[in-house]
């Protein structure tokens, strides 16, 4: 099964033309070279792949490529020169919130994904936006409060 099919990417317009049922994950490290995205599970459990789609966080490991067409995607790479990415990076170090960094991408996405939608959440709210997401070096309690750092640094527009 071959087509073609055009996507918004970081803010530019792709197209891809290939198998339709490879998944999100290969083409985006593979064919666009955006290695922030990680594979752990390659289930859809553990966040290491986590992409903003259409502004909602999606594991990339079980999404399909053909399934984004006309879609607007957003990996770690295409967020790092936002401000947002700058509250969310300097709140992550100031909690001790990265030790190793390979969930981190996955983290910060799914971060700004519930700031987008929520700038004012709940350790609750926290903890159930990051359900998808496993660290397993710094804790989850590192991670969630850094969310509330940047939550309440000032003069960001989630």
């Amino acid at each position: 099964m071959s087509d073609e099919i055009r996507f918004k990417l970081n803010g530019e317009t792709v197209s891809y033309s290939g198998n339709m049922v490879r998944r999100l994950l290969d083409v985006l490290r593979d064919d666009f070279g955006l290695l922030g995205i990680k594979e752990g599970c390659g289930e859809g459990e553990c966040g290491a792949c986590s992409v903003l789609l259409n502004s909602r966080n999606v594991p990339s490991c079980i999404t399909l490529i053909g399934a984004v067409d006309g879609s607007e995607i957003y990996t770690i790479e295409g967020i790092r020169n936002t401000e947002q990415f700058a509250v969310l990076s300097e709140s992550f170090a100031e909690a001790g919130a990265v030790q190793c960094g390979f969930c981190t991408p996955g983290m910060i996405i799914a971060s700004l994904s519930l700031l987008e939608q929520n700038p004012s959440p709940t350790r609750e709210q926290i903890q159930d936006a990051l359900s998808g997401n496993l660290c397993r070096c710094s804790g989850m309690n590192m991670i969630i409060e850094a969310i509330q750092i940047a939550a309440n640094k000032g003069g960001v527009k989630w």
